[in-house]
C-alpha cells in the first residue's frame, strides 16, 4: 500500500474488529470506500491485490461473497484434482465394488406393498 493515510486508518479499524466493536465485512467496506475516492489508492497498482489478500485473513468464509468463495474453491480443486487423479487411479477397483455392494442393498422389488400390510391387519 502507498497511501499512508489507508494504512493507519487499516491500523485503526483492525483495532475495533479485535475489540470486536466493528464487524470484518464493514473493515473491508470501509477500505474500499476509501480506495474508491482517495487519488494515492486509484494510482496504486497493488492495492487491488492486497485489499483481496487483506479480506481473505479478515473475513471469515461464510462472509466472504459466494461468488469469490465459489470461485477460490474451484481454483483450489483444479490444484488438488492433480494429486487425486494419481491417488485415484490405485483406488478405483476398490471403489466400484463398494458401490456394487451398496446397489445390493437399494433394491425396490422386495419392497413391501399395500397388500402385504394389509395381511398384517
Amino acid at each position: 500500500m502507498q497511501c499512508e493515510r489507508l494504512i493507519q486508518l487499516a491500523k485503526q479499524w483492525y483495532i475495533h474488529v479485535k475489540d470486536e466493536t466493528m464487524a470484518p465485512a464493514r473493515m473491508i467496506q470501509f477500505i474500499k470506500n476509501h480506495a474508491a475516492t482517495c487519488d494515492v489508492c486509484l494510482a496504486d497498482p497493488d492495492l487491488d491485490n492486497e485489499i483481496n489478500r487483506i479480506t481473505e485473513l479478515i473475513l471469515p468464509d461464510s462472509k466472504i461473497p459466494k461468488a469469490v468463495r465459489l470461485q477460490q474453491e474451484q481454483e483450489e480443486d483444479i490444484d488438488s484434482d492433480d494429486v487425486e487423479d494419481v491417488e485415484d487411479e490405485d483406488t478405483d477397483s476398490e471403489d466400484d465394488d463398494e458401490e456394487e455392494e451398496e446397489e445390493e442393498y437399494m433394491d425396490d422389488d422386495d419392497d413391501l406393498n399395500d397388500e402385504d400390510i394389509k395381511a398384517f391387519d
